[in-house]
């Protein structure tokens, strides 16, 4: 009998195929699709609760705006409003009629008679506490006052609504660049803010499960002669868009962009703080954009307004797209750029897919290869094995660094600029770095420490010995920016909040940056510390002028007795004085103004080094503004760390 042959006769075959068929198991296998993975991980994005998730709205809008305005070199302008929408009106918006309560002991807000009189009796004793400690003259405490029960059903809704003068978007492009998970623009070798084509669609996800409204989107490009308009939601587990209207609206008005509203729920009482304190960042890391922050609600006095100026107009250049640098790349990315490339012949491959990589540089690297290997071999024919060993050598083999070319930091110069005019520090220092990081170290005076959470990490860990630096941690006020920029920056998690310090090259640039910064800081406090001192001691002349006036003057007096005999010693100079003091031209007074006069001149002089060596005064600061050009002027840009210097042509 052979393997695979049954041993029943052919009436036991015929009586087996008679039964009816088992029922196969169900399969436990399920698929979810990435809208439907990160509604159920919103963490991941950011969304942890409703108070963060008003937060990362915002800021996800502002940076897509930012990125669409510098992506055509035009100086951003980005009006952000928050407008609180009570429950009775979200109500009202969704078509739900109010409905009174009738079990009142159902609701987690339900205070019982029996709770309710002890919370009563608490408040008596501490009324009548404050009322003795204040008979017997005792400070008294403010009252707390206590806290409203609020139950989890008491949810907050908020429209947020962003507009730019960005790029705009393409008509048709809209409904999945908003209602598809992972698709988006920023996904090429690109420094830009955005990276994971989640932030906006993450808003339409929690904005669907908060309170099902769709997203609204108003775009508008250059050129276009009219406006694109869309009201769309995301159809979570088949993750496409489901689109509610998309249509093209004339054009009213000469204006480009986008404009997007959303709809959800949020916390802006306890993130109130972080949204402007975030809004206060971006203003100061982009000071040729100008910010406009309004939160609106019934109630007049909750109203915030904020208007963060613009304070040039010197922007950073595009950044550039790039291509792959060979060290970089693994096996599955090589084979998507074989699949990809126009190029036929491996030489051509290498040399124009990868930087880094010349034509004699790659025809050394085919020769390493193997023989199995030659210039003019098809691209497209190699096989999995040859792959694998392009790889091996791209990992062994010795290329130069990117040159970082394609990059755009916002510089040293924007830095300091937004530092001035959002926070007003006693000192600034700034380093810009060959590598990842502009760093800048500020000394506050009368100001609150602005330290961001990568920075606070790295500051811990690499620079804990600030005395070396003269600075007093105890006392001083210590405010650290950092900005890296790069292709790909390694984010802990989608919610971009934090940078982890466990990468050596980003570390080690950042701790260098704070080094030089300090180092910077430490002698202009040096010099500071001389000029003081140098000035104080000049000052302290001015009290002992009378006693000093007085005993130089007796002298004087008592030589200008002497017999002539006895003068003439004295040079002619020395002689001469003595004759005023005799003839009362030099008195007790007249020598008193010329010390005062001259403590006067050293002082003054004194003044202007330390001015001159801290680069401050002590006077009220007046705000300078540079005004925005009008018109169209041809001039060239000399940059420097500290300043521009602008040539009208």
């Amino acid at each position: 009998m052979e393997i695979g042959e049954s041993s029943e006769s052919p009436e036991g075959k015929k009586k087996s195929k008679s039964k009816t068929p088992r029922k196969p198991k169900d399969s436990v296998l399920k698929q979810k699709s990435p809208a439907e993975f990160f509604a159920d991980n919103k963490n991941i994005a950011g969304f942890d609760n409703p108070g963060k998730c008003l937060y990362t709205t915002v800021r996800e809008l502002v940076e897509n705006a930012l990125d669409s305005a510098e992506s055509i070199s035009k100086l951003p302008i980005v009006e952000i409003t928050i407008e609180e929408i009570v429950r009775s009106k979200f109500n009202s918006m969704i078509g739900l009629a109010e409905h009174e309560r009738v079990d009142e002991e159902l609701y987690d807000d339900f205070e019982s008679a029996k709770a309710r009189e002890k919370r009563l009796a608490k408040e008596a004793r501490i009324q009548e506490i404050q009322a003795k400690n204040a008979n017997l003259g005792k400070k008294v405490k403010e009252p707390v006052a206590s806290k409203a029960m609020k139950g989890r059903g008491e949810t907050s809704y908020y429209r947020v609504t962003c507009k730019d003068n960005g790029k705009g978007m393409p008509h048709d492009d809209i409904p999945n660049m908003f209602g598809r998970v992972l698709s988006g623009t920023k996904y090429g070798l690109k420094q830009t803010r955005g990276k994971f084509g989640l932030g906006a669609k993450m808003a339409l996800i929690w904005s669907k499960m908060s309170t099902g409204l769709p997203i609204e989107i108003t775009s508008s490009m250059k050129g276009q002669n009219y406006t694109s308009f869309c009201r769309l939601d995301i159809d979570i587990h088949r993750n496409i868009p489901h689109i509610h209207v998309h249509e093209k609206q004339d054009k009213k008005e000469r204006w480009h962009g986008a404009e997007i509203q959303i709809v959800i729920e949020g916390n802006w009482t306890t993130y109130r703080s972080k949204i402007l304190h975030y809004m206060r960042q971006m203003a100061v890391i982009t000071p040729y954009a100008e910010f406009l922050f309004r939160f609106l609600s019934d109630a007049p006095d909750k109203n915030v307004t904020v208007k963060f100026a613009r304070r040039t107009d010197i922007m950073p250049p595009v950044p550039l797209e790039t291509k792959y640098h060979p060290s970089a790349v693994d096996l599955l990315l090589i084979k998507r750029l074989i699949a990809e490339t126009s190029k036929q012949n491996l030489l051509q491959f290498l040399q124009h897919e990868f930087v880094n990589i010349s034509k004699s540089h790659a025809e050394r690297l085919i020769g390493e290869m193997g023989p199995d290997f030659s210039h003019k071999m098809l691209v497209k024919s190699l096989t999995s094995q040859q792959i694998v060993r392009i790889h091996q050598l791209f990992r062994q083999a010795k290329f130069d660094d990117p040159s970082g070319d394609c990059l755009s930091p916002a510089g040293e110069y924007n830095l300091r600029l937004g530092i001035i005019k959002e926070l007003h520090p006693d000192m600034v220092a700034t380093y810009s770095g060959s590598g990842f990081a502009t760093c800048s170290v500020l000394k506050y005076l009368k100001a609150t420490p602005f330290l961001s959470k990568l920075e606070s990490v790295l500051v811990e860990k690499m620079l804990s010995n600030w005395n070396s630096y003269k600075i007093n941690q105890a006392q001083d006020k210590i405010g650290v920016f950092v900005s890296i920029v790069s292709t790909k920056i390694p984010f802990k998690g989608t919610g971009k909040e934090y940078i982890g310090d466990d990468i050596s090259e980003i570390a080690a640039a950042v701790k260098t940056s704070i080094q030089q910064c300090c180092t910077q800081l430490k002698s202009k406090i040096l010099k500071r510390i001389q000029a003081r001192e140098q000035q104080e001691r000049k000052r302290n002349l001015s009290k002992y002028i009378p006693n000093v006036t007085g005993a130089i003057y007796d002298v004087l007096k008592e030589m200008s007795h002497l017999h002539a005999s006895k003068r003439k010693r004295y040079t002619n100079e020395d002689a001469e004085v003595l004759n005023k003091v005799s003839n009362h031209i030099i008195t007790r007074e007249t020598l008193g103004e010329k010390l005062a006069q001259h403590v006067e001149q050293v002082d003054y002089e004194m003044a202007l080094e330390y001015a001159t060596q801290s680069g401050v005064n002590e006077e009220p600061r007046e705000n300078i503004y540079i005004q925005t050009l009008e018109g169209e002027s041809k001039f060239v840009d000399f940059q420097s760390p500290v300043f521009v210097f602008r040539l009208f042509q």
